[in-house]
């Protein structure tokens, strides 16, 4: 008999079989089972034919085909008997043993176990109870937990609660009787099942009843669960109290003994921390217990053992990590929280009217709370799954409708990383609207300063001249692709480009203009006045400074630039049923579609950010935003009055928020300013800038003004001036109206506010709901002692520009930061100013470029790339200049390394760099690095490996240790800074001694290489607009790093790996795992091959992610590396359940592919296809699919208890990108108390 899975259905259903056989081997014709001579001689019970074919395989298989009296010879290969590990209930079967079966079907019984229970009398629901429990015993004992637990359930359904609140007396002794031992056999099943939650609920619940007669066994294995929950006290309790009552069970003796030497082993870290709950458990989430678990299913004795099994010797670290203000073991989290706070006191909060891109700013607490300070927020993914993200896709959507109608452009993004990054992508749109065939950009001087410091490095790659002038002077020609002007100037001044912006447009020239939408509510919008392209910054849109970032950047365009626009953009599509549903448009546009012909390297932007910049519009609405810009421009008018009446010189108007005075000695009153912590502006030696913003007041202007007039208070003050003084914007004054969608015009309350931040929110999947398992994505725990102080006035009211006496705080903190990430690189200096990994990788190129061009070695831009890198590696080389040349890889995703030679030797003269991931981009570490970097730098390059993978690297290996020059480090990946639906991140680049002198740098707060930063002469140039990135969100890893110390995290790096090879290992009987290393492993992730089912059954990729989101799971990531593939990385923060829980949904999931390869469901027609299944479907009246209600919205038990429903139906792309609607659509009349203005109905 062939014991191979059915093609097709069984003609029987859940089957209880009685047999007798004789079991032999195959070699050697040894018998190791005759059921008539084992025990009483009584046959053994099989079950077999349940409805789910696919899980039936082997010998009960082979007995669903049989009749009663039948004989039967049944030959069961390795895999479907006792496999690669043997057999421990009967020693003498080898590991690889075919069996031989000699078997006879004696009678079976066929289960209804949808009997109905509401007419039985009391008496007759016992013995029904009693006798499904006994079944269930028999099952357990041949082996069939899973039908057990069904008999168990069964008996259950017969005592429930509702009845058992009707009970008392004698009636409700009997039932719980029967109940409580039912619970304790349920519990028994789901430990073998290594469900230890719910097996300690379900002995928890038994001994609530007070059953005595069951308390030891219930009390035994309650404290089994929570031993491997590593609940190691409640344990104890529960398992000594077992023994008191079973003094004689030896079982929970040994098990009492083991929980207690847990115990003492769990109190024993080393001095002063052994009284004081460490951090490592909070984020590590795999028990002890459970690991033996999990490597012993491995075939390993020890973790330690799968690490040296997976990690190549060659390029192990040994010994702890030496991290800077870091314990070994880490430090408790009040511990850090107290030490991190002092350190945040050593900055000095001043009042800040530097200007120059960044203001104060009143965050609104609504938004504070709902969104910034939000795990429901900042831990959602980049909404890659749009049916279950239509809540931040609307809040960016917003965000670009805002942007659009304030610049008054049609077109613009869903965020760029800050603003010179956004001119300099700007400057690349214009260079590519010209096709490459106008050589020359040019930039106001009047444009701040940093800003010019992105552009022009960003020009080297792209063959630019960047020329930097007076724009009255400008000339343009055929050679001009394009012109960046600043609205309002850095000085402050409004300048009327009418005229200049005509003459470029004559000359085929692009206008970009640098601007700011506080200002664009009161001033004449660039879309008005000739502009192609508008950027700047929403910081002021509720943001903090944060010392120089994350802000959410925005860029707009008109319409027909679509294609060259970088950065994602929000589109209005439909779903599978024609509702109005959101999406990621034009992906084709993107790094990881089109490579180095992207229109840029973006992947990670400012998503959060931008979102709160966003809800800032729509809580304040146009009327608000006028009245605080308004508000705004008159204090500016006040301040401008008084230093006139003081005799000072003052800027011309028109101006808006940023006063300029002359005086005698700018320096002098900047120093005087410092003293009584006001922030001027030093604009040249006998003027300064002053910039009003939305926190200050007339006191603040009195203060202003004091200190213009010598320290001394003058005799009047701001508030006998303001009622003559005027805003300085006169004649540049907007007359269009901005804002009108009624987004903008609805939620002015906090309790309408609150309520649609939380609709938004309730629409969209995050960790707070489970586990996001996106390859090379690596979405960890982001904890909350790690999030607290990014709200600390001490780092987030900071100027980026702000005195060095005012911010040594954070300063002592970049220096300890960069250390620690300097020691886990295995570097000598670290850059923390790119704030993205995409940023990081350009950095990282333009640092190595830098650096051959020092030696005079401009000529080598030649870059060598595998294929399977990721898309940002080829947009990154190009970005900078260099000729991108791949590199194949072999059958299990490894880098041809003959290949990889023989390109380095053709390419020798010229060769600058080889991008490569490790551990590979396929989740394997390669044997063989070390070579390859020796054969890059034998040819005279150097080696840029991307850091996307370090949390399988950390304490483990080094980059610096397998021979890489640079690495850059997403900090949002491996050190905790959360997502936020799309960013921030952070990418700071750790080198080797000799590429130090050129990390990047900031024209105004000079930086460079960390720790110890010296000079900058030779940097490579500003990445970033601030100096040191998005420094608010820095303390996120330095607090990860800290809390965690050396142990800690090279601990989390063998969970990562333990977990993504112990969800491999269990997958892998019903999906084929594309790749494992030389000793059958795979590092952190693990590539599941779709492509045999996509043939057998027609599901896709696409399918089974969309069919996770029933289960209350967010997809793999799909067709990455390799097209019709599923990536998975379960990270070390989740616990084994939650591994469990989404095994058992792509197990599922298997099961329903299998209905379609069988015939059983039509391969166009069925619960994948159809996936994912929002509530309003599944409560339709009408219902046409093939399956149930009830298959659609609850494949799995725990889905019931906690269910998250997808907003729409499976959303069509292409219909977005074929309709283009980058704005919130119109809205149509709604009937009155429903929400109109939201795209997606709440």
């Amino acid at each position: 008999m062939n014991t191979d899975p059915p093609s097709g259905p069984l003609e029987k259903h859940v089957i209880t079989d009685d047999v007798h056989y004789v079991g032999r081997l195959v070699e050697g014709d040894a018998v190791f089972m005759d059921t008539r001579s084992e025990g009483q001689g009584e046959p053994v019970k099989l079950v077999a034919g349940r409805v789910n074919t696919a899980r039936e395989t082997g010998l009960n298989l082979a007995v669903a085909t049989m009749v009663p009296g039948e004989l039967a010879r049944i030959e069961v290969a390795p895999r479907y008997g006792f496999g690669v590990a043997g057999s421990f209930s009967f020693p003498t079967v080898p590991p690889h043993a075919g069996l031989v079966y000699e078997l006879e079907l004696l009678d079976y019984e066929e289960v209804d176990e949808d009997a109905r229970v509401g007419s039985m009398l009391f008496e007759d629901r016992l013995e029904a109870a009693e006798r499904r429990r006994a079944e269930g015993n028999a099952l357990f004992k041949a082996g069939d937990g899973e039908m057990a637990l069904r008999r168990y359930h069964l008996a259950l359904s017969y005592l429930d609660a509702d009845l058992l609140m009707q009970l008392e007396g004698r009636h409700l002794d009997a039932a719980q009787a029967i109940r409580a031992p039912t619970l304790s056999n349920v519990a028994a099943v789901l430990l073998s099942q290594r469900d230890w939650a719910a097996a300690a609920a379900a002995a928890g619940e038994a001994l609530a009843m007070g059953v005595e007669a069951a308390r030891p066994k219930l009390l035994y294995r309650r404290g089994l669960a929570r031993r491997a929950l590593g609940q190691t006290d409640a344990a104890v309790e529960d398992l000594h109290e077992a023994a008191r009552l079973a003094p004689g069970d030896g079982l929970v003796r040994r098990e009492l003994a083991e929980a207690k030497r847990e115990q003492r082993e769990i109190l024993i870290p080393s001095f002063p921390l052994w009284l004081l709950p460490r951090f490592e458990p909070r984020h590590n989430s795999i028990t002890p217990n459970e690991v033996k678990e999990m490597v012993g299913l491995l075939g390993f004795d020890s973790l330690d053992a799968l690490i040296d099994a997976t990690v190549p010797a060659s390029i192990r670290r040994e010994g702890v990590m030496e991290l800077a203000n870091s314990h070994p073991d880490g430090i408790t989290e009040s511990a850090f929280i107290k030490e991190f706070r002092a350190l945040a006191e050593q900055n000095k909060v001043a009042s800040s009217h530097i200007g120059m891109g960044y203001y104060g700013t009143i965050t609104p607490p609504v938004i504070l709370r709902n969104i910034l300070e939000n795990p429901g927020w900042y831990t959602q993914y980049t909404p890659y799954q749009a049916e279950i993200a239509q809540g931040r896709l609307e809040a960016l959507l917003v965000f670009q409708t805002m942007v659009s109608d304030l610049t008054a452009l049609p077109l613009a993004n869903a965020s760029l990383l800050d603003e010179g990054t956004a001119a300099a992508e700007a400057m690349a749109m214009c260079s590519a609207l010209a096709r490459g065939k106008k050589p020359r950009f040019l930039v106001s001087e009047r444009c701040h300063p940093q800003t010019i410091a992105v552009v022009q490095t960003r020009a080297k790659g792209l063959g630019l001249e960047v020329e930097v002038g007076d724009e009255t002077g400008f000339a343009f020609d055929d050679t001009t692709c394009g012109v960046l002007l600043q609205y309002p100037a850095t000085d402050g001044s409004v300048r009327d480009y009418a005229e200049l912006a005509a003459a470029a447009k004559a000359a085929g020239t692009k206008v970009v203009v640098a601007t700011d939408l506080l200002a664009l509510a009161a001033l004449a919008p660039p879309g008005e006045w000739g502009a192609d392209v508008a950027l700047g910054s929403a910081q002021r849109f509720g943001v903090p400074m944060g010392f120089g970032g994350p802000h959410a950047a925005f860029l707009a365009c008109r319409e027909e630039y679509k294609r060259v626009l970088p950065g994602r953009i929000i589109g209005v599509s439909r779903d599978s049923t024609g509702t109005p549903a959101l999406r990621m448009a034009m992906q084709t546009r993107e790094q990881h579609i089109r490579r180095d012909k992207a229109t840029s390297n973006i992947c990670t932007a400012q998503a959060l950010l931008a979102n709160i910049s966003a809800m800032y519009g729509v809580y304040h609405g146009p009327e608000g935003i006028a009245r605080i810009a308004q508000r705004v421009a008159g204090l500016a008018g006040v301040l401008a009055a008084g230093a006139r009446r003081l005799g000072l010189e003052v800027g011309a108007d028109p101006f808006f928020d940023t006063v300029r005075i002359t005086i005698p000695d700018a320096d002098a009153l900047v120093r005087a300013g410092h003293e009584v912590c006001i922030n001027l502006r030093k604009l040249d030696g006998a003027t300064v800038t002053v910039a009003l913003d939305e926190t200050c007041g007339l006191a603040q202007v009195d203060a202003l003004l004091a200190l213009l007039n010598g320290g001394a208070a003058p005799d009047f003050d701001a508030a006998s001036l303001a009622a003559d003084a005027s805003t300085g914007i006169g004649g540049a004054a907007r007359s269009s109206p901005y804002m009108q969608h009624p987004i903008f015009n609805s939620y002015h309350t906090e309790h309408e506010m609150l309520r649609y931040l939380k609709r938004l929110e309730n629409r969209d999947l995050s960790l707070a709901h489970s586990m996001i398992p996106l390859g090379s994505c690596t979405m960890k725990l982001n904890a909350t002692s790690e999030m607290l102080p990014i709200t600390w006035d001490e780092l987030a009211a900071l100027h980026p520009f702000a005195p060095a006496s005012q911010t040594a705080g954070y300063a002592a903190m970049f220096e300890a930061l960069a250390q620690q990430l300097a020691e886990i690189t295995g570097f000598d200096a670290v850059s923390l100013q790119p704030n993205s990994g995409a940023s990081g990788e350009y950095a990282g190129l333009a640092t190595i470029c830098a650096y051959h061009a020092a030696r005079g070695d401009a000529h080598r831009r030649v870059c060598l790339i595998p294929v399977s890198a990721h898309g940002t590696n080829p947009a990154s080389a190009a970005m900078c200049g260099l000729r991108i040349v791949p590199v194949g890889v072999d059958k299990q995703g490894n880098v041809d390394i003959e290949e990889l030679r023989a390109k380095a030797k053709e390419h020798e003269k010229e060769l600058a760099a080889l991008m490569i991931t490790y551990p590979s981009t396929h989740g394997i570490y390669e044997n063989g690095i070390d070579e390859v970097c020796d054969i890059i730098h034998a040819a005279g390059g150097q080696v840029y490996m991307d850091g996307a993978n370090m949390n399988a690297q950390v304490g483990l290996t080094a980059p610096g240790l397998i021979g890489a020059d640079v690495c850059h480090l997403n900090l949002h990946k491996t050190f905790c800074i959360p997502h936020g639906g799309g960013g921030p991140g952070m990418g700071p680049i750790g080198v080797k001694a000799h590429l130090a002198p050129f990390l990047p740098s900031n024209p105004v707060v000079p930086t460079g290489a960390l720790p110890n930063f010296k000079s900058d002469e030779q940097a490579c140039g500003a990445i970033s607009a601030a100096p040191f990135g998005s420094a608010l969100i820095l303390p996120i890893s330095y607090a990860y790093i800290t809390l965690m110390g050396g142990k800690a995290l090279a601990n989390a790096s063998k969970l990562a790996i333990l977990n993504a090879n112990y969800m491999a290992k269990r997958l892998e009987k019903h999906y084929n795992v594309l790749f494992h290393g030389p000793n059958g492993t795979c590092a952190h992730e693990f590539i599941l091959d779709i492509r045999p089912l996509t043939s057998s059954s027609g599901i896709e990729a696409e399918d089974i992610a969309k069919r996770l989101i029933d289960y209350g799971f967010h997809g793999p990531t799909m067709s990455w590396p390799v097209s019709g593939t599923l990536m998975i990385e379960p990270t070390e923060s989740e616990s084994k359940a939650e591994l469990d829980r989404f095994v058992e949904a792509m197990i599922g999931i298997r099961e329903e592919i299998a209905e379609i390869e069988s015939g059983k469901a039509d391969r166009a027609n069925n619960v994948l296809k159809h996936a994912p299944h929002p509530a309003h479907v599944v409560m339709a009246d009408e219902w046409d699919r093939p399956y149930s209600r009830d298959k659609a919205a609850y494949p799995a038990p725990w889905v019931r208890q906690s269910k998250f429903w997808p907003t729409t139906c499976r959303v069509d792309n292409v219909y977005g990108d074929r309709n283009l609607v980058v704005r919130m659509p119109d809205v149509p009349e709604t009937p009155a108390g429903t929400r109109g203005a939201e795209v997606v109905a709440p």
